[in-house]
């Protein structure tokens, strides 16, 4: 099984275990990727749709996991029962989703051992929300692949150290190991924050004077996250 970079850097952040439960399967790439390599005796794969399951079928008859694959019609992890799977992988859907899967699984994710999540947005809303429920981000990868940067993380159940807003905004793993995937990505958010409040420079308005302070802030920010990298 051939895996996209970001598909890849999702499934190594997945502890070894008995079994492997994917939200948002679509494929079914990441269970059967990661049952490939030995570090799952079995997995289930969820999603929404139908689709999606009928193309991780597909996948599954072709890999030869028919026995050891399940695949499950599910909301976020609503088809989960409790002490099933030791990971839960949660991948490639907004912060947002990604919180509600948490919130409306929580009862059953307090059996999980390990969670992989890899939002594509609102990351500090998705740290926020991890401190608050007592989780504890174990390691973080960040990755760029065909132009656009990607940040999960693997997750267990235990307090962390209080985070700060940077560390929210752009990962607490990543600032302390000097992730220089992060560093690109700050560069590149930098140059655009500066052309926006250039291009604000000339405006007037109530509204304009609203959106500088914003942009202020997020340079302010990237800044302080450049410090902790340098």
């Amino acid at each position: 099984m051939q895996l996209s970079q970001r598909l890849l850097a999702v499934a190594d952040l997945a502890s070894a275990g008995h079994c492997l439960a994917d939200v948002g399967t679509d494929h079914g790439y990441i269970p059967i990727y990661l049952m490939e390599k030995g570090k799952y005796e079995r997995a289930i794969a969820m999603d929404v749709k139908k689709g999606p399951l009928l193309r991780a079928e597909e996948n599954r008859r072709i890999h030869g996991f028919e026995e050891r694959l399940e695949l499950r019609l599910s909301d976020g992890v609503q088809a989960l029962k409790d002490g099933e799977a030791d990971t839960v992988v949660i991948a490639g859907m907004g912060g947002g989703l990604v919180i509600h899967i948490l919130t409306e699984g929580e009862k059953v994710l307090r059996s999980v051992e390990t969670l992989v999540l890899q939002p594509q947005s609102e990351f500090g809303r998705v740290r926020d929300f991890l401190e608050k429920k007592e989780y504890r981000i174990e390691e973080e990868h960040m990755l760029c692949e065909d132009g656009k940067y990607y940040a999960m993380m693997r997750v267990k159940h235990g307090k962390m150290a209080p985070l700060t807003e940077v560390e929210k905004k752009y990962g607490p793993v990543l600032l302390r190991k000097k992730d220089p995937v992060l560093k690109e990505f700050l560069e590149r958010e930098e140059r655009k924050f500066e052309e926006i409040r250039e291009h604000l420079g000339v405006m007037e308005g109530e509204k304009s004077a609203l959106r500088k302070k914003e942009v202020e802030k997020e340079l302010e920010d990237i800044r302080a996250a450049k410090e902790r990298l340098d």
